[in-house]
């Protein structure tokens, strides 16, 4: 039935695109950006198990983001393309990584002032963080960031019901992936509320198919509820704040469960137009799993990310200072014993265009 209606939206969509009016094309929006890193984990060896910048003691690459956008009346694309290890983290595609990986890709039309059709392939509208390193105050990444989906392939519709509320819902394929061997399987949604100006909140929810279920390593079903909201409090002070709860069971037919939940603050406060301090403090806890007649306790973690930024036009030069401490050994020291703690420094430099 998800299949059938999915067909039916998309082939509407693109009759409208087909017979929208042609009117005069604006040029191609370009945009993009480039980022280079030094990282080091005063362990000796690369610790923290959150996405990207994992290279130790070495000046490494994220990488080179390209992005192509254009809106003709009603009618707009997006295309946006990496390479580097920041984003081939993501092109795991049947078990290889890729060269480069597709970031968007995906068309939209308007059909009234109220709603429109989008279908493709789309960052993800859960949580707070994004893959691009210019688009997030820190450099490094949550863990709920690094356990939530990263991209959606799918048909969406938004409905802008008021100018501070919105309302979006749509059909997905599995998780970071834009060919689904399962065919459409998720169901996602998003409600958005804008309380006063400088004030943003996001609730959304995806359910479905997941070939490797949240740290099940297995297929089975997940849902995540998610909750992300910004506040510009005064022209220098601006909260982020992010919420999630994640539960998922194997599809084996056994009883097999597990999840995870956490909270992320981002206060921020920006000292003039060059220079501004953050902090990113995370409480994550992985759920109690249930694996055959074993049940294994959960454990959690709380990180403390702090960030200096220094902007020199469209140059961002960051340095972040991370302290992690777990319940449980998540971590090793430089004699390779397991430990509950890890710190790491970095210092990155992120150009946009």
């Amino acid at each position: 039935m998800k299949k059938i209606f999915s067909t039916i939206v998309l082939g509407l969509a693109l009759g409208f695109f087909a017979t929208a009016q042609e009117e005069e094309k604006p040029g191609l929006e370009i945009s993009g950006s480039v980022d280079t890193y030094f990282k080091y984990d005063f362990s000796g060896e690369s610790q923290i198990p959150t996405s990207f910048a994992s290279d130790q003691n070495s000046v490494s690459i994220g990488m080179i983001d390209l992005g192509l956008s254009q809106t003709v009346g009603k009618a707009s694309f997006v295309g946006e393309i990496s390479f580097g290890p920041r984003g081939q983290a993501q092109s795991l595609v049947q078990g290889e990584y890729g060269s480069f990986n597709i970031q968007n890709l995906y068309v939209s039309y308007a059909l009234s002032d109220v709603v429109s059709l989008t279908a493709g392939y789309m960052g993800t509208f859960v949580g707070y963080e994004v893959i691009s390193p210019a688009a997030n105050f820190n450099y490094s990444t949550s863990y709920l960031f690094t356990s939530g989906p990263f991209q959606n392939a799918g048909i969406k519709a938004d409905f802008a019901l008021a100018d501070n509320f919105g309302l979006m819902v749509g059909l997905f394929n599995d998780w970071n992936i834009y060919t689904d061997f399962n065919g459409v399987s998720d169901i996602g949604a998003q409600v958005y509320y804008s309380p006063a100006d400088g004030m943003d909140i996001y609730l959304n929810a995806i359910h479905g198919y997941n070939d490797d279920a949240i740290y099940m390593g297995a297929p089975g079903k997940s849902t995540e509820i998610d909750l992300t909201a910004g506040f510009q409090l005064s022209d220098a002070f601006y909260l982020g704040v992010n919420a999630a709860t994640a539960t998922y069971e194997l599809n084996d037919g056994s009883d097999e469960k597990g999840g995870f939940s956490g909270i992320a603050l981002y206060p921020q406060y920006s000292f003039s137009d060059k220079v501004a301090l953050g902090y990113r403090g995370e409480y994550f806890m992985l759920k109690d799993t249930e694996i055959g007649d074993m049940t294994y306790d959960g454990s959690n973690v709380l990180s403390n990310t702090f960030t200096l930024n220094y902007y020199a036009g469209p140059l961002t030069f960051s340095t972040e200072l991370r302290f992690d401490s777990a319940s449980e050994e998540w971590f090793y020291d430089s004699d390779n014993e397991p430990t509950k703690s890890a710190t790491q420094f970095l210092l990155a430099a992120i150009y946009s265009f």
